[in-house]
């Protein structure tokens, strides 16, 4: 059990869970508003051995340096590598500090998002139909740059509908063949597809000016990721041809002049913070807690 926990700024847990963490710690502070700055971040920490903290804040270096009794952080946030994760995970771990994190808890409504605005925009629901005249799914190139749990889902979503789906990736996955999707190089899977869709990590760029000449004109572009997956300057020259952009949040697209692009569509939302996905949420941030305090007892 640990001596005191405190979430640095508001995490996003529901309000059993957040009763729950009493039974994990002594003392609970939870903070309702974000830190300024690293010193603000240290300060909330103090002396605690516990901390929580969602994705809109940091945890660098300097701050752990001042809070020596830190034993164990949890991300209320995915966590899928340390380049991507908004703690320094390396200096933690040298620190002997365990870090956890969640995955995997608001891609439903990430995939709901890309089906409606790409039918939306087929279509010509509240606007000119992609084509000149109302289309479906069914038949459509749809690329995915990134099969992992919500690029996956995305690729099953469309392929319901009828679509034709290729893939980039690491390396082909079994599963994939067997459903039928094509796993080809980057370069062919821009030139080939009518819509691609990027789901990658964190601070992932694999958009230069290559890319988009060979993505070339008349293309959907949707970026489902928590940051910009290309160069701006060649995604902005490929914006200004007959080419369009989705992306749910700000962080998605980049810097905010692009907000007023004509051919940018952005929500400003983050279309996986649903109902269901903050019960997720508190879950798996309750499971790491139990599992933690389970291995610290072994």
């Amino acid at each position: 059990m640990f001596r005191k926990l405190v979430a640095i700024e508001p995490v996003s847990l529901i309000p059993s869970a957040e009763e729950a963490l009493h039974s994990f710690a002594n003392e609970v502070v939870m903070h309702n508003n974000i830190p300024a700055n690293d010193d603000e971040i240290a300060a909330r920490i103090g002396d605690a051995d516990a901390v929580l903290l969602s994705y809109t804040s940091r945890i660098n270096q300097y701050a752990l340096e001042k809070c020596p009794n830190v034993k164990y952080i949890g991300m209320c946030c995915s966590l899928y590598s340390p380049e991507s994760a908004n703690v320094d995970i390396r200096y933690a771990n040298e620190r002997g500090i365990t870090v956890t994190g969640i995955r995997d808890y608001g891609d439903e409504g990430v995939v709901e998002y890309v089906i409606s605005e790409l039918v939306r925009c087929l279509h010509g629901f509240g606007q000119e139909p992609w084509d000149d005249m109302p289309r479906e799914i069914t038949g459509l190139k749809a690329g995915i740059i990134g099969l992992g749990k919500s690029g996956g889902m995305i690729a099953d979503a469309l392929k319901f509908f009828g679509a034709d789906i290729s893939y980039f990736a690491r390396s082909e996955k079994a599963e994939a063949k067997a459903k039928g999707y094509s796993f080809l190089p980057l370069s062919e899977l821009l030139e080939q597809s009518e819509v691609v869709c990027c789901c990658l990590n964190k601070n992932t760029v694999l958009l230069h000016k290559a890319e988009f000449e060979q993505l070339g004109n008349k293309k959907i572009l949707f970026n489902t990721g928590l940051s910009p997956a290309w160069d701006e300057t060649p995604f902005t020259q490929w914006l200004n041809e007959n080419n369009l952009c989705f992306c749910d949040t700000l962080g998605a697209l980049g810097d905010k002049h692009l907000l007023t692009h004509p051919h940018v569509r952005c929500m400003q939302v983050s279309t996986g913070r649903t109902r269901q996905a903050f019960d997720r949420l508190s879950e798996k941030v309750l499971a790491n807690l139990s599992e933690y305090n389970r291995r610290s007892d072994i």
